[in-house]
């Protein structure tokens, strides 16, 4: 009777080894793609994460163990070139064999085309068909799209901004894309991904509902924020951002765009000014000294959330309530 009770245990633990082991080995570049992820994993696996918490995902350096997730990988799941120029070039070297999936270039995603100037004034949410298209994308072609002009402060900007996953409508959309591809790689699983992404779109026409009745008073606030990151979620719930202080990630604005940020702000009578947790306060005071706007963060990685698949609507609920408490 011991020898059949072990061996019945044996082979649940063998059985269970080899359903674990057939999960896709996933890579993820950073925290919301990885909630997103995780949202669609759950109870199946987790996946890895490439860009760690608290770091830009704009210039990044691999650690060992990062590149050794992608190597792992049989799929990995990316916003895409313009936001990790780096990334491609690593995914090519260290998971050729990988699905790699730009999100950005799936089908349905939204996209928006940089803002130009310190003020925004060359393009305005009221004017949609300038501002952004719903894009059929049938491969991973970046042609046209001008990336070395996301990296000098004082030169137009080309192309789509990268920021879409600010957008839940866009979060809703590649939920589905992750399901999609995660079940061609593992069919045995098809259904819980697919339920699962089901139930975080659900989560998601809450939360847009929810977000929208809560920032309801302050749709015609002034506000100017570090650098233009926001604009998919202002064109989500009908914000409009007054200016940015950066316009890139990668550079730090000029004397004529500091000064140019301050008159508008003077003019406008600008009431709140949006930091954020990875870059440096410093130019918050120097862009607002003598002014009496009140400084606020907005964070769009969720830097400080607990990672797994609750930490994007907290993102998102996060940026609303912030904004919100800054007037």
């Amino acid at each position: 009777m011991r020898k059949t009770l072990l061996s019945s245990a044996f082979s649940v633990f063998l059985f269970s080894t080899a359903a674990y082991a057939d999960v896709p080995s996933v890579a993820v570049d950073i925290p919301p793609v990885y909630s997103l992820v995780a949202q669609v994993m759950k109870g199946v696996g987790t996946p890895d994460l490439i860009v760690q918490q608290g770091a830009s995902p704009h210039g990044y350096s691999l650690r060992p163990a990062e590149a050794q997730a992608l190597q792992d990988a049989d799929a990995v799941f990316w916003v895409g070139e313009a936001l990790e120029p780096w990334l491609e070039s690593s995914i090519e070297s260290l998971a050729s064999d990988a699905k790699s999936v730009e999100l950005m270039e799936t089908e349905g995603t939204t996209e928006l085309e940089f803002r130009e100037g310190a003020t925004f004034e060359k393009h305005s949410h009221g004017d949609e068909d300038d501002d952004h298209e719903d894009h059929d994308h049938d491969s991973h072609d970046h042609d046209g799209h001008d990336h070395e002009a996301h990296e000098h402060d004082d030169h137009d900007h080309h192309g789509h901004d990268p920021h879409a996953w600010l957008d839940p409508q866009n979060a809703r959309v590649w939920l589905d894309v992750i399901a999609t591809d995660l079940s061609a790689l593992d069919p045995e699983n098809a259904d819980t991904y697919s339920k699962n992404a089901d139930d975080g779109k659900k989560e998601l026409d809450g939360l847009m509902s929810d977000v929208n009745a809560e920032l309801a008073d302050v749709k015609d606030k002034h506000f100017v924020v570090f650098h233009d990151a926001y604009q998919y979620f202002e064109h989500r719930f009908g914000l409009s951002a007054t200016g940015s202080i950066r316009l890139s990630d990668a550079s730090d604005p000029s004397p004529a765009r500091i000064e140019e940020i301050h008159d508008k702000v003077t003019k406008l009578n600008v009431t709140c000014v949006f930091a954020e947790p990875q870059f440096n306060r410093g130019l918050i005071d120097t862009v607002f000294e003598g002014t009496d706007a009140k400084v606020g963060v907005l964070d769009p990685l969720g830097s400080d959330l607990a990672l797994g698949e609750d930490l994007y609507p907290e993102l998102i609920r996060n940026l609303a309530k912030n904004l919100k408490s800054c007037f």
